[in-house]
């Protein structure tokens, strides 16, 4: 995560769209939230997708940072257990506090669903 090492993450569904939220921490507390308007299977498994979407990105640290961020992910969702695995990549353009392009933005994600 952004300015970070580990976030805590949730994501709500939209129709067949969602929210991706996270709130990050390490030596500054960071808040994402994104919206993703593609969440498409992959090889035609409904447990295997893709997912897109941009949103907004703060970072509280010593400078107030609030900018754009794109996603870009895989995920997997184990039939048999509520947990999901995945993957991301959220590039960034911070645009206040300082103009700043970020893009070594890598997530790995372990969520629990509830149904």
């Amino acid at each position: 995560m952004y300015g970070n090492n580990i976030a805590v993450d949730a994501t709500f569904p939209v129709k067949n769209k969602r929210i991706h939220a996270s709130v990050s921490f390490g030596s500054n507390i960071g808040v994402d939230a994104i919206y993703d308007f593609a969440v498409e299977p992959i090889f035609r498994s409904p447990d295997f997708r893709y997912y897109a979407g941009v949103g907004l990105t703060t970072l509280f640290a010593s400078e107030f940072k609030l900018g754009v961020m794109g996603e870009l992910g895989i995920e997997y969702s184990f039939p048999r257990t509520p947990l999901t695995l995945g993957l991301d990549y959220r590039p960034a353009i911070i645009v206040l506090e300082k103009m700043d392009f970020i893009y070594g933005n890598f997530g790995l994600n372990v969520r629990f669903r509830f149904k």
